[in-house]
């Protein structure tokens, strides 16, 4: 027996075991935005939203907000979006009155504030070779059928491209190497998740306002802890969604990002060791000699949203949300 828990067969989904009827009937008068958080993706951004863009079409659209909220990109992202009929956001412009950090997680942070769906789908901006369509659909199903999932985590199959070699398998290094050992030993229950750090998941409104933010790449796996912490294994499922094609870092950018999750697991673990909040730093040869490289660590958490006070969500959308009819 692989020993897996009774809780992996019930809210792990397949696309090809149980579908749900996404028609704007079935979806129980809830409304759904879909945000891309991006940084200097203009090679992929606006296939993925021309792809999603005729969601949001028609009297009865699947999406009621299509969002692209840029980090700081200093190519063509905003203008690939815009294009494809996106609402571009710059993370300047949500919370006005809150200084802006670097970081993943205070771009998702802000588009919660920004936006309105009572569910909310959060894709990568650097997918390659991938349905969109497919990708939000499935994520739904499961927020849609079973109330009492507030988290739906994506999981697939990670090939691994470096340069002009793709191997099948050998995707999501940090996650096997850094992030499935810690779960293992201070989150146990967590153990099951296929893809912890996976940028394609959907929740709840109410749960994303409710729980704090990690800066930086923490994000994901914080909002994993705090949801087993505040509501139990039985509100988090994961849809297979196939396989997932994307930029692949390289490894000192994987040490950054691996650092950040590091800081974000210590902050939420009563292990009794601390994270020190001393920068990471990394080496490269240069001129004969070793040239030290150091990255800061990320600020910590945003607070939940629900802890500033609604009226502080200056950047809330204020734009109507049609009600669904049953």
């Amino acid at each position: 027996m692989d020993g897996r828990p009774s809780w992996f067969d019930r809210n792990t989904w397949r696309a090809s075991d149980r579908t749900t009827d996404l028609t704007p009937a079935a979806m129980r008068d809830q409304s759904i935005s879909v945000v891309l958080p991006a940084l200097d993706e203009e090679a992929t951004v606006g296939r993925l939203v021309s792809a999603l863009h005729p969601l949001t079409e028609g009297e009865t659209p699947l999406i009621d907000e299509l969002v692209v909220m840029d980090s700081g990109s200093t190519d063509r992202t905003r203008e690939r979006a815009r294009e494809a009929g996106a609402r571009v956001l710059d993370r300047h412009d949500v919370l006005p009155g809150i200084e802006v950090r670097p970081g993943k997680g205070e771009a998702l942070w802000r588009a919660v504030a920004a936006t309105s769906g009572e569910l909310v789908v959060f894709l990568d901006s650097d997918l390659v070779d991938t349905d969109p369509v497919a990708l939000v659909t499935g994520l739904l199903q499961p927020l849609l059928a079973q109330p009492s999932v507030q988290l739906v985590k994506g999981c697939y199959r990670r090939p691994l491209r470096i340069e002009s070699e793709t191997t099948a398998e050998g995707g999501g290094r940090v996650t096997e190497l850094l992030v499935r050992p810690l779960l293992a030993a201070l989150h146990p229950d967590l153990r099951w998740i296929i893809q912890p750090l996976g940028g394609e998941y959907a929740a709840r409104r109410e749960l994303l306002e409710s729980l704090p933010f990690a800066a930086g790449y923490g994000v994901e796996i914080g909002l994993l802890v705090d949801t087993l912490a505040h509501h139990g294994l039985d509100a988090i499922a994961q849809v297979d969604l196939g396989v997932r094609k994307h930029r692949n870092r390289s490894v000192v950018e994987l040490g950054v990002m691996a650092r950040q999750v590091l800081g974000a697991l210590l902050r939420r673990t009563g292990s009794g060791v601390a994270d020190l909040g001393e920068a990471i730093v990394q080496f490269e040869r240069a001129a004969g000699d070793w040239r030290p490289v150091v990255t800061e660590v990320d600020d910590g958490d945003r607070p939940p949203l629900t802890a500033i006070g609604v009226d502080a969500v200056a950047g809330r959308h204020t734009g109507p949300v049609q009600p669904r009819s049953t």
